[in-house]
């Protein structure tokens, strides 16, 4: 606590409110002095000498003198190894049982006295000691595992071998581990691990470094505001309200993942430690040898507070490697058609009056608008599932009202449910012990909230999914088109202490009972899959609408996510880029901002520049808070509201395209928006630029992140690129200078590039095809809107060359192109 937040907590104490958060945090710091009993002494180990092999399918078990190592390679390359007998499943990550072992894959004898699995697409050696290597088909190493080590109590049973002296070669340099070993070893406690079977030192405190090139670059760890890249430093993997508005130089953010995208010359791979504890990533980029010095490889240090020690990864092209991270997580949900449009959100609009005022000042300047969303000033009392009906009287009349005005009504669900109400009542009814969480003592947990004193619906209980699922119908009867939830780290106001459950608290974990440590990640995975399948029940003929503050790995099956509480400057705009960019490189492609930023005023130049950005991202929409300056276009003056007017129809011409991408991610993993770097990984320039992305494969977009600047200088992949507004055409790969007046930002499209977008005559949905250079071809693929149920949209293919003066653009069957635009030529 800084002296900020001390004079703040000492404040607090003159409301309810804060009084109320002082008894919480209290009572959160008493249960787990008693639920979380300090551990003894501890001592450090490592696997030892390796001992003897059993080969399976896809590899193989590799016996060491105080571990052992599950090595195997599924059926698509990606490589799972795991210590201590912790299986891939089960996991809240990974979908079904997990993809098949690779039937042609065998563990094999290897030089130096370790042993191989080979596959097509991928080579893994593990040494005599335990360090385990990823290799590419021709025996580049792309990461290098060394032992891990773990913390485990000393006690009769363990055995005496030391860590000093073990492991041999390969613990080489890694001394810096041992001297490490007490500031990893911090946390009091022990518990069960999180719904695996995770062997008997799932509850000791590990680490894991790995080597990787030294010209690679790291990239993920869920949604970050420093980045996309993540340069040297310590990320942390626990989910947190940062409280108040954050930058770049806040971490941790609402969604953190043990996920990295590492790319590199020598190509790129995904790493997924399948582990919901608390830890942190320690990240140091590496150097490259000058003249005939070696080089200094790039680190990856994971140190983990508990659970397995389990690992995914997958290599190959980017795309390839997003496909995999798909195919093993689940494909991501495909939002509405309506929700690829321009929202408005606000916590405040304290009536229906105000809504209707503000959806008829977008009518009447001729401004797009899909949705608006109501915050927690409209519940009753901040109670979840209510409605203030003084404020909003007639809430089912408002929303067919704005429907028919082509605009949904979209509601905020929290997860606290304020004790004593009748959803409380209703939930202490569900399952033999109620559905919220509880202490060690079998006593219900309770924080302060919004509504004041509250309890936890336990969402890793699929009782309790089921339950919470079904209350969203009275959400549905209200008339409200989709949902986002809020406070779900999970969020217990405190002045001091970590503000969420203890870490003692109990969880029904899938059956396999544990506490908060293993399931505070997950909590907001839990209740978005509760109100994914909830919806999906009530209206089994509508995709949900349903988008989240916090999750983990895997929660793109069931919806999206926005920045959360950003802070209104420019670098919240430039971090608002980092957080899109880098969720998308986790699986999670449908994602975006709060354009303005969360609290404050910003400056008409700043609010157009991040309206600008935001209408160039999947999830698209303005928010602020109950003090913060309004968010309307025409607020900040005719001229601010002149150029978003062209800002928000350029978004709906484009919304055909966004539908393309929704269902290309679906389909292939692909984010919507990209690093410029997505087709060529291996340019080393591209891997640097942070201040552009493509928009799928056809658009490449540079924002302008800079107070002041009407011009920008932008890095292009190699190919033309044509100006979409002045058509001037630019080849790549190389730098360009580009015009960025303040009512507009460069964007640029790619030679052969097929667009759908919205004709302006008739709504109907036409080509924009951009002329590929002279002697080259082009072509796109298509996927209109199914409409609003679960069709997976037929795929049209173009392809576009050209015919002497002229560029033909036709099907895949041969025949020419309908309502097609051809432009650049």
């Amino acid at each position: 606590m800084d002296g900020r937040d001390l004079v703040r907590a000492v404040a607090e104490l003159g409301t309810a409110r804060g009084r109320g958060a002082w008894r919480s945090a209290w009572r959160h710091r008493r249960a787990d002095a008693v639920g979380l009993p300090r551990r003894g002494a501890e001592r450090a180990r490592v696997p030892g000498l390796l001992t003897g092999t059993e080969p399976r399918p896809g590899g193989g078990v590799l016996r060491f003198a105080r571990s052992e190592l599950l090595v195997r390679v599924t059926v698509g390359g990606a490589v799972f190894w795991s210590w201590d007998g912790a299986e891939p499943t089960p996991s809240y990550a990974v979908t079904g049982g997990g993809p098949e072992p690779d039937p042609r894959a065998a563990l094999e004898a290897d030089t130096g006295g370790g042993w191989r699995v080979v596959s097509e697409r991928v080579t893994v050696a593990v040494s005599r000691h335990g360090a385990v290597e990823v290799r590419t088909p021709g025996g580049t190493v792309l990461r290098r595992e060394l032992p891990p080590r773990w913390w485990e109590p000393v006690g009769p049973e363990g055995d005496d071998g030391a860590v000093a002296g073990e492991g041999g070669g390969d613990a080489a340099g890694d001394g810096a581990a041992v001297a490490n070993a007490a500031a990893v070893a911090t946390a009091d406690g022990d518990g069960d691990a999180v719904g695996n079977a995770a062997g008997p030192r799932r509850e000791a405190r590990w680490l894991s470094r790995a080597e990787v090139p030294a010209d690679a670059r790291f990239f993920g760890l869920g949604g970050r505001a420093a980045g996309p890249r993540l340069r040297d430093g310590t990320y942390r993997l626990w989910n947190t309200d940062p409280k108040g508005g954050f930058g770049p130089g806040d971490d941790p953010l609402y969604i953190t993942m043990p996920v990295q995208m590492v790319v590199a010359d020598a190509g790129t791979h995904l790493v997924f430690h399948d582990n919901t504890w608390d830890g942190r990533v320690v990240l140091r980029e590496g150097e490259e040898g000058a003249g005939s010095g070696p080089d200094r490889p790039g680190t990856s240090e994971l140190r983990m507070e508990g659970g397995p020690l389990r690992c995914w990864v997958l290599v190959g092209t980017p795309a390839r490697v997003l496909q995999g991270w798909s195919g093993l997580t689940g494909a991501a949900a495909v939002p509405p058609e309506w929700a690829l449009g321009y929202q408005h959100a606000r916590w405040g609009f304290g009536s229906a009056a105000e809504v209707r005022r503000v959806v008829s000042g977008y009518r009447e300047r001729g401004l797009a608008l899909s949705a608006v969303h109501l915050d927690i000033d409209h519940y009753d009392g901040h109670r979840v599932f209510t409605v203030d009906e003084e404020k909003f009287p007639d809430l089912p009349g408002l929303a067919e009202e704005l429907r028919g005005q082509g605009v949904r009504l979209v509601s905020i669900v929290d997860p606290a449910v304020k004790a004593g109400d009748p959803v409380h009542a209703a939930g202490l009814e569900v399952g033999a012990h109620g559905a919220f969480v509880r202490d060690a003592r079998g006593r219900e947990v309770r924080g302060e909230v919004w509504p004041g004193e509250c309890a936890y619906p336990d969402f890793t209980d699929p009782a309790v999914r089921e339950w919470w699922g079904g209350l969203y119908g009275e959400r549905l009867a209200r008339g409200f088109s989709g949902v986002w939830h809020d406070m779900n780290e999970p969020v217990s106001f405190a002045p001091f202490g970590d503000a969420t459950l203890p870490r003692s608290a109990r969880h029904a974990l899938e059956g396999a009972g544990g506490d908060h440590r293993a399931a505070h990640n997950v909590y907001a995975l839990g209740m978005a899959r509760a109100g994914w399948e909830g919806l999906v029940r009530l209206r089994p003929d509508e995709r949900p609408f349903l988008f989240s503050r916090s999750g983990w790995a895997g929660m793109q099956r069931y919806g999206g996510t926005w920045s959360g509480d950003v802070e209104t400057g420019w670098e919240g705009l430039r971090a608002s880029l980092a957080l899109v960019l880098g969720l998308g490189l986790c699986g999670v492609p449908y994602s975006g901002p709060d354009v303005g930023g969360f609290g404050g005023s910003p400056a008409p130049e700043l609010y157009l520049r991040w309206l600008q950005l935001g209408s160039f991202l999947p999830l698209f929409r303005t928010h602020s808070a109950i003090w913060a300056g309004r968010r309307e276009p025409w607020e900040f003056g005719p001229e601010v509201a002149e150029h978003a007017r062209a800002v928000l129809a350029e978004r709906e011409r484009l919304r055909p395209y966004f539908v393309t991408l929704a269902h290309l991610a679906r389909r292939t993993g692909a984010p919507y928006v990209r690093p410029l770097w997505w087709g060529a990984p291996e340019d080393r320039a591209l891997r640097d630029c942070e201040d552009a992305f493509l928009l799928g494969d056809a658009l490449l977009v540079a924002p302008v992140l800079e107070c002041g600047a009407d011009r920008r200088a932008i890095r292009l992949p190699r190919g033309r690129w044509y100006d979409t507004v002045t058509g001037v055409a630019y080849e790549g790969p190389g730098q360009v200078l580009l015009d960025a007046p303040r009512g507009r930002i460069p964007v640029l499209a790619r030679a052969g590039a097929v667009l759908p977008v919205r004709l302006r005559s008739g709504g109907g949905v036409g080509l924009e095809v951009w002329a590929p250079a002279r002697g080259r071809t082009g072509g796109g693929v298509v996927i209109r809107d199914p409409g609003p149920g679960f069709g997976a949209g037929e795929v049209e293919r173009y392809t576009v060359r050209w015919a002497g003066a002229e560029v033909l653009v036709e099907t895949e069957a041969g025949a020419p192109a309908e309502d097609v635009t051809v432009r650049g030529l």
